[in-house]
């Protein structure tokens, strides 16, 4: 097990005119669940792949446990990675599968059936040992998978999506056994998903980026409860939090014939930032049905029910906000009332938490 640090780590593919990795700075602590998330093109899986080896570090370093990883093959990298796809022998038990790398590195056989064995205990594949990847489920597979990479005792295990071939629900089971192993063996783990949920139930703390520059590293609390910016605001958190943009009026933000609630902390930040227009967030937790006569004007546009809750979606005439791509505001609440609303109907939300998040909409920086 080791530390891991990026030190303005670039990558760059040839003929591309922007670096797929701008830079990259992150200090991994020993026994570290990390996660690495943003959408496509944010160069997450590049990151991934320069730590494990199988993309070249252009400028920049990237150590573990204090050595300098530029140069060194794969092989030497005492690196175990789990893929998207398995990439299980399809000729080969599970069993064999399991400990082909240890037979590779010419380890005796009675020593690889004791770490297979003990592996299998972990990964409860005992009983699996002497059947074909072909008679598995998905979820058996990617177990698998996991325990090729166990068997190897490595520093770190690098994990490239390792769920998205799953369905739903094996999602959310496989997601959590994984953690839970990884808090067991205690193996340092850089993991990578586009899934903000998944990144945000699993990793101890999260690296956001987009476009190959690195937005916010932080635990998963502190993405969700102070985002460095609007994209961070709007990528974590499901579903988004609701941001649009708002003329500042004699220090105060009005929506649809009401004002917006501050903290005396933030309406100072908004007073002392001297714009004359910005990005508002709020949560659709702390948004609520309001009566008829107090909270935001806005018409039913989409109700989504979940049965314990239901998503109430709001359009807001008010053409003074829009979003931030310039378009019509929707406004999402969270209601604990199943229909709480009809379709079409006119209503008002209300602030049911001062909890307000503003942004620089010029930079997109967070203001308080």
């Amino acid at each position: 097990m080791a530390s891991i640090t990026y030190d303005d780590a670039c990558c760059v593919y040839p003929g591309a005119e922007k670096l797929a990795v701008d830079r990259l700075n992150l200090d991994i602590a020993d026994g570290e669940f990390v996660v690495l998330v943003g959408p496509s093109g944010s160069g997450k899986s590049t990151a991934l792949r320069m730590l494990a080896g199988l993309e070249e570090i252009d400028s920049g370093q990237i150590r573990i446990g204090g050595e300098n990883m530029v140069g060194v093959a794969p092989k030497d990298r005492d690196i175990a990675m789990v893929f998207q796809n398995y990439a299980l022998y399809p000729n080969k038990t599970v069993g064999e599968n399991m400990g082909f790398a240890l037979k590779m590195r010419g380890v005796p056989a009675e020593e690889r059936k004791e770490k297979v064995a003990e592996a299998a205990r972990l990964l409860d594949l005992t009983e699996y040992l002497d059947r074909k990847p072909a008679k598995l489920s998905g979820g058996q597979r990617q177990r698998v998978a996991m325990g090729r990479a166990i068997v190897r005792e490595p520093q770190v295990f690098c994990m490239d999506e390792p769920l998205s071939n799953l369905d739903a629900k094996l999602r959310v089971q496989t997601r959590t056994e994984i953690a839970a192993l990884q808090r067991r063996l205690g193996t340092t783990t850089v993991y990578v998903t586009h899934d903000q949920v998944e990144a945000m139930t699993m990793g101890d703390r999260v690296a956001v980026l987009r476009n190959g520059v690195l937005q916010q590293f932080a635990s998963p609390t502190d993405l969700y409860d102070r985002p460095t910016n609007a994209f961070v605001a709007g990528f974590i958190g499901s579903p988004a939090m609701n941001l649009f943009t708002a003329p500042v009026r004699d220090g105060a933000i009005a929506v649809s014939g009401a004002t917006v609630d501050l903290e005396a902390e933030t309406a100072a930040a908004l007073r002392n930032s001297g714009l004359d227009s910005v990005v508002v967030g709020i949560r659709p937790e702390h948004l609520a049905l309001g009566d008829n006569t107090h909270g935001i004007a806005a018409e039913v546009a989409l109700l989504e029910e979940l049965g314990s809750e239901t998503y109430v979606y709001a359009k807001v005439d008010d053409l003074s906000i829009t979003t931030l791509d310039g378009d019509p505001v929707m406004l999402v609440a969270r209601s604990s009332e199943r229909s709480p609303a009809k379709l079409g109907e006119g209503l008002r939300l209300r602030q049911a938490d001062r909890a307000v998040h503003l942004f620089d909409p010029t930079t997109g920086a967070r203001l308080n």
